[in-house]
């Protein structure tokens, strides 16, 4: 068996493990500290969205020696200061996207274009994109997130229970909020590849947490029955539990995303492909950061807080302490009858003073011989 294997099956089995759920709390100040940081970047430097939103004309010219940059700059002169995004394409031509032009200011900055491509004016086609086309797409997007949120909830709420249906809309939100938080910081455009991106992401972080939940529902049968594991500690066993296998799906998915990502869009500078890897790149690395950081532990505080649960945290807490008092009392009796003095130290811990003294007759006899014998 690898070493992986190794470990994985020793966290199933509980023989060894990460305490989650007793730290929790770092967990939590972290992602909320990155959220901030993603509302920060939305709210300063905003979405850059692409000509599919905010509207324009896209014109593509014929095969041309002019780079991506110098045709950027001789656009966005022609366009008089409009932003522009140029891509090369396989033909060798060029593809110039320039938001907010209309029809009248498309004709004039086309022949200029033309002119400073050094091609036909016939040969560079232009094609207009209104704002309300982008609109329309916003809206249903917007409707279609909507849609699957209130499923996810009604689903886990039947499967599951209803804290663990919060807890993993939570998560859902924090993902959502990190990905487009990312958008804004790295300046990346916002097209419909990118709503696709959000909405493929959803499903991949949702599934890190159902894989989660399923087997804490599985262990938690008949918990309150039992005085030996609180709530806590079979929330994070699940975890530890399910935790090579969340890692090795989500490496596995992010591998040919960082491909798209990284070799796509870097390397070939395809733009649709950064718009999609980008958002699934962030949305699975965070999907599978929340499923286990954020969605179970926020379940166990959830479940925390009911009456049996809190009876059961009692109970296993009463029952290890009986049990550590009469593990002591009867190593006092073991020391006691070895003749060892045994001390507490200011923090409760058992120090060892020495042998205790012994009576002078039980030596008498025991040291050098003392002369002549009797």
């Amino acid at each position: 068996m690898s070493k992986l294997g190794s470990i994985g099956a020793r966290l199933y089995r509980g023989e060894v493990g990460y305490d989650f759920i007793g730290k929790r709390k770092i967990w939590y100040g972290i992602s909320i500290l990155i959220t901030i940081t993603a509302i920060v970047g939305l709210a300063v430097r905003g979405l850059n969205f692409g000509i599919e939103f905010s509207g324009g004309a896209v014109f593509t010219t014929p095969k041309t020696s002019v780079s991506a940059s110098q045709a950027q700059h001789q656009a966005e002169s022609a366009a008089s200061g409009h932003q522009a995004v140029v891509q090369k394409l396989g033909s060798g031509g060029l593809r110039i996207q320039i938001s907010g032009l209309d029809t009248k200011q498309s004709l004039p900055v086309q022949e200029e274009l033309a002119k400073d491509l050094n091609v036909p004016v016939k040969d560079v086609n232009t094609q207009l994109v209104g704002p309300s086309w982008g609109e329309e797409i916003a809206n249903k997007a917007w409707l279609g997130l909507g849609i699957f949120m209130v499923l996810v909830v009604l689903y886990l709420a039947i499967a599951f229970e209803w804290r663990m249906a919060l807890a993993a809309l939570i998560a859902l939100i924090h993902d959502l909020t990190i990905t487009v938080g990312v958008y804004a910081l790295v300046g990346f455009e916002v097209t419909p590849g990118t709503v696709i991106g959000l909405l493929t992401i959803l499903g991949y972080s949702l599934y890190d947490t159902v894989v989660v939940f399923d087997s804490l529902k599985e262990a938690s049968k008949d918990l309150t029955k039992q005085n030996r594991f609180t709530y806590s500690e079979i929330a994070n066993r699940s975890i530890n539990g399910t935790l090579v296998r969340s890692i090795n799906t989500t490496v596995v998915a992010l591998l040919p995303v960082a491909g798209l990502l990284f070799v796509g869009g870097g390397v070939l500078g395809a733009g649709m492909l950064n718009d999609i890897s980008l958002a699934l790149f962030v949305g699975l690395a965070a999907g599978a950061y929340s499923s286990i950081f954020i969605a179970t532990p926020l379940v166990a505080d959830l479940k925390n807080r009911e009456p049996q649960m809190r009876a059961l945290t009692k109970r296993v807490m009463t029952k290890r302490a009986a049990a550590a008092a009469k593990g002591a009392s009867q190593e006092d009796g073991q020391d006691e009858a070895s003749g060892v003095a045994v001390a507490g130290d200011d923090d409760g811990a058992a120090a060892v003073v020495g042998p205790r003294h012994q009576p002078a007759s039980r030596n008498r006899g025991r040291g050098r011989p003392s002369g002549k014998r009797r």
